[in-house]
């Protein structure tokens, strides 16, 4: 028999938990946004899909705590806006985002492929990589139904 599974609520305390964050109401609720959502999001999402009460440099600061604790990652966009993401095994301070990223043409949502690894690149000599980001333009699943 299968333990229940854990709620959002569950979840997102135990990821704050484990990453030595407080937990607020603000990280709370827009921590539960990723933990819903297959899509990365932007600035934008989520302060409006986590209401008035936050405001804009609450939702900055937060998604900056996350970042530097290896909760979340950032995809960079082809019009230098930033998308956000839930790692899946990223530590404080060294991200394991080498997975592929896949953008939609058609309903524009990015989503992290996290079973394909990006490819390692031989780099010329002197040179050293830091991230390397592979980022996929085609049809998702949902649409191409």
């Amino acid at each position: 028999m299968h333990a229940p599974a854990k709620s959002t609520d569950s979840k997102v305390a135990d990821i704050l938990r484990r990453k030595n964050l407080s937990i607020t109401d603000s990280r709370r609720k827009i921590l539960a946004l990723f933990v819903a959502s297959a899509d990365a999001l932007t600035h934008s999402d989520i302060e409006r899909k986590a209401g008035e009460k936050i405001d804009r440099v609450t939702v900055y600061r937060t998604l900056q705590a996350f970042v530097e604790k290896g909760i979340i990652h950032t995809i960079p966009t082809a019009d230098n806006a930033i998308l956000y993401a839930l790692c899946r095994d990223c530590q404080e301070g060294h991200h394991h985002d080498d997975h592929v990223h896949f953008v939609c043409s058609n309903c524009n949502a990015t989503i992290c492929l996290d079973d394909i690894v990006s490819p390692r690149i031989e780099l010329p000599e002197g040179y050293r990589a830091e991230s390397t980001q592979v980022v996929i333009h085609g049809v998702c699943r949902n649409c191409a139904g």
